[in-house]
């Protein structure tokens, strides 16, 4: 990320030390080190969010695609039908405007049946 070599790594210790202090720096080491993960937590976060609106847009257009080359094979499916068959076939839902079916008939009743009698020899008590 960034070309920081050792040369430039020790002079910015030598000047933090000067600066901050030897009894302070690992103080600031910690809370620098804490602002860096932060950043690179919200820098992931970011990273992440943009990817997956790249991938549904990359899935939209193969969606299209898809529909678009799925149409294309009914077509052809169709045409290669109707040409061995000599007459129209049907490759979609029915139309919408056909009137509709006449209903059922009503269903019979059931006939009743007899009552079933106890056998014979059985005692009532």
């Amino acid at each position: 990320m960034f070309d920081i070599g050792i040369g430039e790594l020790l002079v910015i210790l030598i000047v933090a030390v000067v600066v901050i202090g030897p009894k302070d720096l690992p103080l600031a080491m910690r809370t620098a080190g804490r602002w860096i993960g932060k950043m690179r937590r919200m820098s992931a976060h970011f990273r992440s969010g943009i990817d997956a609106m790249v991938r549904e847009a990359e899935l939209e257009d193969m969606e299209k695609k898809w529909k678009a080359q799925n149409e294309e094979i009914m077509r052809r499916s169709a045409a290669l039908t109707e040409a061995e068959a000599g007459a129209p076939m049907m490759t979609g839902p029915p139309p919408v405007d056909t009137p509709p079916a006449e209903p059922a008939p009503a269903p019979s009743p059931a006939p009743v049946e007899a009552p079933v009698e106890a056998p014979r020899g059985s005692a009532d008590v």
